[in-house]
Protein backbone atom coordinates (compact mmCIF):
# COMPACT_ATOMS: atom_id res chain seq x y z
CA UNK A 1 0.00 0.00 0.00
CA UNK A 2 1.52 3.93 -0.82
CA UNK A 3 0.43 6.28 1.67
CA UNK A 4 0.66 10.04 0.25
CA UNK A 5 1.29 12.27 3.20
CA UNK A 6 0.34 16.10 3.76
CA UNK A 7 -0.77 18.13 5.97
CA UNK A 8 -1.07 21.73 7.47
CA UNK A 9 -2.02 23.27 4.13
CA UNK A 10 -3.70 25.93 5.64
CA UNK A 11 -6.63 26.29 3.24
CA UNK A 12 -3.31 26.54 0.14
CA UNK A 13 -4.23 23.04 -0.98
CA UNK A 14 -4.17 24.41 -4.54
CA UNK A 15 -0.93 25.38 -4.19
CA UNK A 16 0.57 21.72 -3.88
CA UNK A 17 1.77 20.91 -7.25
CA UNK A 18 3.00 17.21 -8.25
CA UNK A 19 1.32 15.11 -5.33
CA UNK A 20 2.14 11.34 -6.13
CA UNK A 21 -0.21 8.46 -7.22
CA UNK A 22 -1.10 6.17 -3.99
CA UNK A 23 -3.81 4.00 -2.63
CA UNK A 24 -4.68 6.51 -0.02
CA UNK A 25 -3.75 10.94 0.84
CA UNK A 26 -3.64 11.10 4.31
CA UNK A 27 -3.96 15.01 5.77
CA UNK A 28 -3.28 15.52 9.02
CA UNK A 29 -4.74 18.19 10.34
CA UNK A 30 -4.67 22.06 9.96
CA UNK A 31 -6.52 21.80 6.69
CA UNK A 32 -7.83 25.21 6.80
CA UNK A 33 -6.27 28.72 7.10
CA UNK A 34 -9.53 30.81 9.36
CA UNK A 35 -11.34 27.09 10.54
CA UNK A 36 -14.47 28.16 8.37
CA UNK A 37 -16.94 25.72 6.67
CA UNK A 38 -16.42 27.98 3.41
CA UNK A 39 -13.15 27.00 2.93
CA UNK A 40 -14.19 23.34 4.11
CA UNK A 41 -16.31 23.22 0.54
CA UNK A 42 -13.55 24.28 -1.63
CA UNK A 43 -11.21 21.64 0.11
CA UNK A 44 -13.79 19.26 -0.20
CA UNK A 45 -13.74 19.84 -3.95
CA UNK A 46 -10.42 19.70 -4.22
CA UNK A 47 -10.14 16.32 -2.18
CA UNK A 48 -12.54 15.33 -5.11
CA UNK A 49 -10.43 15.35 -8.05
CA UNK A 50 -7.48 13.62 -6.65
CA UNK A 51 -7.38 10.59 -7.56
CA UNK A 52 -6.44 8.29 -5.05
CA UNK A 53 -8.61 5.41 -4.22
CA UNK A 54 -9.28 6.26 -0.70
CA UNK A 55 -8.89 9.98 1.18
CA UNK A 56 -8.53 10.44 5.29
CA UNK A 57 -8.47 13.77 7.37
CA UNK A 58 -8.41 14.71 10.86
CA UNK A 59 -8.42 18.28 12.18
CA UNK A 60 -5.63 20.48 13.68
CA UNK A 61 -6.25 23.28 16.18
CA UNK A 62 -6.71 25.73 13.12
CA UNK A 63 -9.55 23.55 11.74
CA UNK A 64 -12.89 25.27 14.11
CA UNK A 65 -15.75 23.95 12.15
CA UNK A 66 -14.78 20.38 13.25
CA UNK A 67 -15.14 21.31 16.70
CA UNK A 68 -17.76 24.17 16.67
CA UNK A 69 -20.08 22.56 13.84
CA UNK A 70 -19.18 19.03 14.12
CA UNK A 71 -22.20 17.61 12.40
CA UNK A 72 -22.07 20.52 9.09
CA UNK A 73 -18.37 19.96 8.70
CA UNK A 74 -19.03 16.57 8.46
CA UNK A 75 -21.68 16.70 5.95
CA UNK A 76 -19.65 19.15 3.80
CA UNK A 77 -16.88 16.43 3.86
CA UNK A 78 -17.93 14.32 1.39
CA UNK A 79 -14.80 13.62 -0.47
CA UNK A 80 -12.86 12.18 2.22
CA UNK A 81 -13.31 9.97 5.57
CA UNK A 82 -12.82 12.04 8.71
CA UNK A 83 -11.42 10.56 11.50
CA UNK A 84 -12.27 12.06 15.21
CA UNK A 85 -10.72 9.20 18.07
CA UNK A 86 -11.79 6.65 15.39
CA UNK A 87 -10.30 4.54 13.09
CA UNK A 88 -11.29 2.90 9.96
CA UNK A 89 -9.47 -0.37 7.91
CA UNK A 90 -8.49 -0.51 4.26
CA UNK A 91 -6.98 -3.29 2.06
CA UNK A 92 -6.13 -4.61 5.61
CA UNK A 93 -4.71 -1.57 6.68
CA UNK A 94 -6.07 -0.51 10.08
CA UNK A 95 -5.82 3.46 10.08
CA UNK A 96 -6.85 5.15 13.25
CA UNK A 97 -6.88 8.98 13.28
CA UNK A 98 -6.91 12.02 16.32
CA UNK A 99 -6.54 15.62 16.27
CA UNK A 100 -5.82 16.68 19.47
CA UNK A 101 -2.45 18.53 20.69
CA UNK A 102 -1.49 19.48 24.13
CA UNK A 103 -2.51 22.69 25.26
CA UNK A 104 -1.49 25.79 24.24
CA UNK A 105 -3.20 29.19 24.38
CA UNK A 106 -6.29 29.10 22.96
CA UNK A 107 -6.90 26.79 19.71
CA UNK A 108 -9.26 23.82 18.85
CA UNK A 109 -8.70 20.30 19.96
CA UNK A 110 -6.67 20.64 22.48
CA UNK A 111 -5.97 18.64 25.85
CA UNK A 112 -4.03 19.12 29.10
CA UNK A 113 -0.69 17.09 29.36
CA UNK A 114 -0.48 14.15 31.59
CA UNK A 115 -3.51 12.16 32.84
CA UNK A 116 -6.34 13.81 30.31
CA UNK A 117 -4.24 13.41 27.55
CA UNK A 118 -2.59 9.67 28.60
CA UNK A 119 -6.83 8.69 29.17
CA UNK A 120 -6.96 9.66 25.51
CA UNK A 121 -3.91 7.97 24.07
CA UNK A 122 -5.38 5.11 25.64
CA UNK A 123 -8.39 4.83 23.13
CA UNK A 124 -5.67 3.56 20.50
CA UNK A 125 -6.27 0.09 19.93
CA UNK A 126 -4.00 -2.01 19.65
CA UNK A 127 -3.63 -3.86 16.72
CA UNK A 128 -3.33 -0.14 14.67
CA UNK A 129 -1.11 -0.24 11.77
CA UNK A 130 -1.17 3.70 10.77
CA UNK A 131 -1.58 5.98 13.63
CA UNK A 132 -3.05 9.79 12.29
CA UNK A 133 -2.91 12.51 15.11
CA UNK A 134 -2.31 16.25 14.44
CA UNK A 135 0.61 16.79 16.27
CA UNK A 136 4.04 15.22 16.77
CA UNK A 137 5.33 12.73 19.75
CA UNK A 138 7.81 13.88 21.73
CA UNK A 139 10.98 13.68 20.46
CA UNK A 140 10.00 13.22 17.13
CA UNK A 141 10.29 16.15 14.53
CA UNK A 142 8.97 18.89 17.52
CA UNK A 143 11.89 20.86 17.77
CA UNK A 144 11.10 24.57 17.60
CA UNK A 145 13.37 27.37 18.88
CA UNK A 146 12.61 29.10 21.97
CA UNK A 147 13.92 31.83 24.05
CA UNK A 148 16.10 29.65 25.85
CA UNK A 149 16.94 27.62 22.54
CA UNK A 150 15.84 24.74 20.84
CA UNK A 151 12.84 23.47 22.50
CA UNK A 152 10.63 19.64 22.07
CA UNK A 153 6.89 20.71 22.15
CA UNK A 154 5.81 17.09 21.05
CA UNK A 155 3.38 14.72 23.12
CA UNK A 156 4.95 12.88 25.61
CA UNK A 157 1.99 11.53 26.97
CA UNK A 158 1.74 10.35 22.98
CA UNK A 159 5.22 9.10 22.26
CA UNK A 160 4.36 6.54 25.93
CA UNK A 161 1.48 4.79 24.36
CA UNK A 162 3.28 4.46 20.74
CA UNK A 163 6.18 2.33 23.00
CA UNK A 164 2.74 0.07 23.64
CA UNK A 165 1.95 -0.22 20.29
CA UNK A 166 3.09 -2.13 17.43
CA UNK A 167 2.61 0.63 14.73
CA UNK A 168 3.82 0.47 10.83
CA UNK A 169 3.93 4.13 10.69
CA UNK A 170 2.64 7.36 12.53
CA UNK A 171 1.84 10.20 10.22
CA UNK A 172 1.57 14.07 11.78
CA UNK A 173 2.10 17.38 11.38
CA UNK A 174 1.55 20.70 13.39
CA UNK A 175 5.20 21.53 14.75
CA UNK A 176 6.21 23.12 10.51
CA UNK A 177 9.90 23.49 11.25
CA UNK A 178 9.95 19.69 12.12
CA UNK A 179 9.08 18.87 8.23
CA UNK A 180 10.68 15.00 7.07
CA UNK A 181 10.58 11.69 7.95
CA UNK A 182 12.61 8.78 8.83
CA UNK A 183 12.37 5.17 9.83
CA UNK A 184 13.32 3.81 13.33
CA UNK A 185 15.85 1.28 12.79
CA UNK A 186 14.98 -0.93 15.92
CA UNK A 187 11.12 -1.90 14.88
CA UNK A 188 10.67 -0.32 11.26
CA UNK A 189 8.06 2.74 12.27
CA UNK A 190 7.66 4.83 9.80
CA UNK A 191 7.46 8.30 11.32
CA UNK A 192 6.08 11.17 8.92
CA UNK A 193 6.14 14.90 9.82
CA UNK A 194 3.96 15.94 6.44
CA UNK A 195 3.49 19.43 7.15
CA UNK A 196 3.53 21.04 3.67
CA UNK A 197 3.72 25.01 5.27
CA UNK A 198 6.79 25.59 6.66
CA UNK A 199 7.61 27.85 9.64
CA UNK A 200 6.41 31.43 7.66
CA UNK A 201 3.26 29.40 6.29
CA UNK A 202 4.50 29.02 2.90
CA UNK A 203 3.68 25.87 1.08
CA UNK A 204 6.91 24.85 0.05
CA UNK A 205 6.87 21.43 1.35
CA UNK A 206 6.33 18.48 -0.73
CA UNK A 207 4.25 15.41 0.27
CA UNK A 208 5.45 12.77 1.65
CA UNK A 209 5.33 8.97 0.18
CA UNK A 210 5.86 5.90 2.53
CA UNK A 211 5.05 2.15 1.04
CA UNK A 212 3.65 -0.62 3.45
CA UNK A 213 4.66 -3.86 2.60
CA UNK A 214 1.49 -6.18 1.73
Amino acid sequence: MRIVSISDTHSMHRQITDIPEGDVLVHAGDCLGRGALSELEDLNDWLGSMPHTHKLLIAGNHDWCFQTEPELARQVLTNATYLEGEGITLEGVKFWGSPYTPRFQNWAFQLDRGPELERHWQQIPGDTDVLITHGPPGGVFDAVMGYGGIERVGCFDLIERIEQLSLRAHIFGHIHEGYGSQTRPRDNVSFVNASICDERYRPINRPITIDLPS
